[in-house]
C-alpha cells in the first residue's frame, strides 16, 4: 500500500513539490517520461520554457530528459494581433541584413569622403574643387572609394623585405661567421611572422595617413615645385625611399646582432656575475 501510494503521488521535478504540499496546483504530464519525472507545475513548466525560449514564444522545446517535444497551445488572438506578430517576425528576418547594408554603406562613403579630401590635398583645394565638379558623378562614385583601396593595397607591398632578403643572402655567402661557426640565424623577411609582422591596423593607419605625408615632405625638401601635385608626388617618393633604406638597415643591424650572440657556459656567467658584483662593491667602497 505504501509503494501504490509513493507511485500515485506527484512529484515536480522543477520545485521537488508534492501534490499534498499544494491541493489546488495545476498539474500536467507533457511527455513520456515516466517516474518522479513524470509530473510538473503548469505554472513551473511556463517559467522553464520562458527560460529555454529566451523570449523567442515561437520556438520549439523538447523535454531534457526523453527528448519529446512539447505540445504548446496558445489562445486564439484577433486579427490584428496576426498582423502585428507577422510583421515583428519579417523585422527580427530583415534586420541582420538591413544591418550589413547600414554599416557596407557607411563604409562606402566613408571611402568617397576620405577620396574626395586627398584629391583635395594632393592637387589642391581649389583645383581639387574644379576637378571634381567638372567630373562625371558616376565616375567619382566609382573612382574616389578606390583611393583608400589602392593606398592600403600599395601599403602591403613589401619591397624592403625583398631587398633586405638579397642583401642578407650576399652577406651570407660573403663573410664568414665570426670565430669560425657556420650558423645563421632566420632572415627576417622570411615567414609570416617576421620581424615587423604585417598588422591590419599598421598598414591601415599607414595607408590612409601616406597621402598626408607625402604632400608634408614634398612642401619641406621640394619647394621649388610650382604644382601641387608633382610636390606630393615627389615627397611620397622622397618618403618611402627614405623609409625604405632605414627600415632595411634596421633590420640589418638586427640580423648582424642575432648572428653574432653567444651564449656562456654556466660556472662562466656565474664567475663574471662575482666579477661585476665586485667591480661594483669596489666603486660603492671607492666612493665613500
Amino acid at each position: 500500500m505504501a509503494r501504490a501510494e509513493e507511485q500515485s503521488e506527484k512529484h515536480c521535478w522543477v520545485c521537488f513539490a508534492t501534490d499534498r504540499d499544494d491541493c489546488s496546483a495545476e498539474w500536467v504530464s507533457p511527455c513520456r517520461c515516466k517516474g518522479c519525472t513524470k509530473w510538473i507545475h503548469q505554472s513551473c513548466l511556463q517559467r522553464w520554457l520562458d527560460e529555454k525560449q529566451k523570449g523567442n514564444s515561437g520556438g520549439a522545446v523538447n523535454c531534457p530528459q526523453c527528448g519529446t517535444e512539447y505540445c504548446i497551445i496558445f489562445p486564439k488572438m484577433g486579427p490584428l494581433v496576426f498582423f502585428l506578430q507577422r510583421v515583428d517576425r519579417a523585422l527580427s528576418r530583415a534586420s541582420p541584413f538591413a544591418a550589413i547594408g547600414v554599416v557596407a554603406g557607411t563604409v562606402y562613403w566613408s571611402a568617397v569622403t576620405y577620396g574626395a579630401v586627398t584629391v583635395m590635398q594632393v592637387v589642391g583645394h581649389k583645383k581639387g574643387l574644379f576637378v571634381m565638379e567638372r567630373a562625371d558623378p558616376l565616375f567619382l562614385l566609382m573612382g574616389l572609394p578606390t583611393i583608400p583601396v589602392l593606398l592600403v593595397l600599395g601599403k602591403m607591398i613589401r619591397w624592403e623585405d625583398y631587398l633586405l632578403r638579397l642583401w642578407q643572402r650576399y652577406t651570407c655567402k660573403r663573410s664568414p661567421a665570426p670565430g669560425g661557426s657556420s650558423y645563421r640565424p632566420r632572415l627576417r623577411a622570411e615567414g609570416a611572422g617576421a620581424g615587423d609582422h604585417l598588422s591590419v591596423s599598421r598598414t591601415l593607419c599607414g595607408a590612409l595617413i601616406f597621402p598626408s605625408i607625402a604632400s608634408l615632405v614634398g612642401r619641406l625638401l621640394f619647394r621649388r615645385v610650382s604644382s601641387n601635385l608633382q610636390r606630393t608626388i615627389l615627397g611620397g617618393i622622397a618618403f618611402v625611399l627614405l623609409k625604405g633604406v632605414f627600415k632595411v638597415y634596421f633590420k640589418q643591424q638586427q640580423y648582424i646582432m642575432q648572428a653574432n650572440r653567444h651564449i656562456l657556459n654556466y660556472p662562466e656567467r656565474h664567475r663574471k656575475g662575482q666579477t661585476e658584483e665586485g667591480e661594483d662593491d669596489a666603486e660603492d667602497s671607492g666612493n665613500v
